[in-house]
């Protein structure tokens, strides 16, 4: 089973969130995604400055089985975007809550996101 980190929220389409200072939330998937993903090879990621909606595609993860449309679980404009996982996009499968984020945003609203609880029965993951 795949780890599902206690502290997070979750969207339906696997990206968590964690909440920063103020309105401020790092984005990133979860191991449940990256298990069935397999070995991921290549990400596309939101520019710094880009408005995000929540529910909308905003990059892709590709790996060795397939592509993926990455979606943002909130709507808000993109502050940082982790360079190291478009460098060496298998930090997202070593690491998928800590190293392996993908971008933060400003976020002015949510999208519909589940508790550690939801998403994990939901998904088959374990806390």
């Amino acid at each position: 089973m795949a780890k599902v980190a206690p502290e997070l929220q979750y969207s339906d389409e696997h990206e968590w969130v964690a909440r920063e200072a103020g309105n401020l939330v790092s984005v990133g998937i979860s191991a449940v995604a990256t298990d069935a993903l397999g070995d991921i090879v290549y990400v596309d990621l939101p520019e710094v400055g880009a408005a995000v909606t929540a529910g909308e595609t905003c990059g892709e993860v590709e790996s060795t089985k397939s592509v993926s449309d990455l979606y943002s679980p909130v709507t808000g404009e993109v502050t940082e975007v982790n360079s190291a996982v478009v460098d060496d996009p298998a930090l997202i499968n070593n690491d998928p809550y800590g190293a392996g984020w993908l971008f933060k945003v400003a976020a002015e609203s949510d999208g519909p996101l589940l508790s550690a609880e939801e998403y994990a029965s939901k998904n088959g993951g374990e806390l």
